[in-house]
């Protein structure tokens, strides 16, 4: 996931290093780009990734995943609704969405069961200072009661301040994985960094 002033570069720079040390999901997150700009970043963004045979993400705004060529959408529960993006994108790209509570988790597995959605973000697991209004920390005892509460077949991923010693009870929650921001663009060596994430995902708790 890729954010605005960040220390390391802007968010094509953030995109371009991400894949070369292997990442193949990433997340253009921006909050204070205007329009044209978001736009301008998504195209290029999106053309990082499919260099790298990797997916990318636009936050907050279908029109803006559809006008780019990104590969899907992620929407908070603030922003469109799941339906409404799938009626704009069609049903091949990915629409995703972010689960922090109960009336979330069964929304999500509704949208699901319509076809509305594709995979959720649920936490966050802790205080990350990469997003600014930051829902209520859940830890892994409040994820994996929401865990309880969604569809087997909707791959949902982990949020919120996680660290590769994380990982292990992650996965033994059956997610399909974590996403990482912080983490990985603040770490002094960016591809070490995401070994040791793929590391630990692969080790048993």
């Amino acid at each position: 996931m890729t954010h605005d002033h960040h220390p390391f570069g802007d968010h094509p720079a953030q995109a371009r290093a991400l894949c070369a040390a292997g990442a193949r999901h990433i997340q253009l997150r921006t909050k204070d780009a205007p329009p044209d700009r978001w736009l301008a970043l998504a195209r290029e963004v999106t053309a990082i990734c499919h260099a790298h045979d990797a997916l990318c993400i636009i936050n907050d705004n279908p029109e803006i995943a559809r006008d780019s060529g990104a590969d899907g959408v992620h929407l908070g529960t603030q922003d469109a609704p799941w339906s409404d993006a799938r009626r704009l994108l069609g049903p091949r790209t990915l629409i995703g969405g972010t689960v922090n509570n109960a009336d979330h988790a069964r929304a999500a597995a509704t949208a699901h069961a319509a076809g509305d959605l594709d995979y959720i973000g649920i936490g966050p697991l802790r205080h990350t200072t990469t997003k600014q209004k930051l829902a209520p920390v859940l830890g892994l005892e409040g994820i994996r009661d929401l865990f309880a509460l969604l569809p087997p077949a909707l791959p949902s991923f982990v949020i919120g301040g996680v660290l590769p010693a994380d990982l292990p009870a992650i996965r033994a929650l059956d997610a399909a994985g974590a996403a990482v921001s912080g983490a990985l663009l603040n770490a002094p060596d960016l591809p070490a960094r995401h070994h040791e994430f793929l590391t630990a995902w692969s080790s048993r708790p």
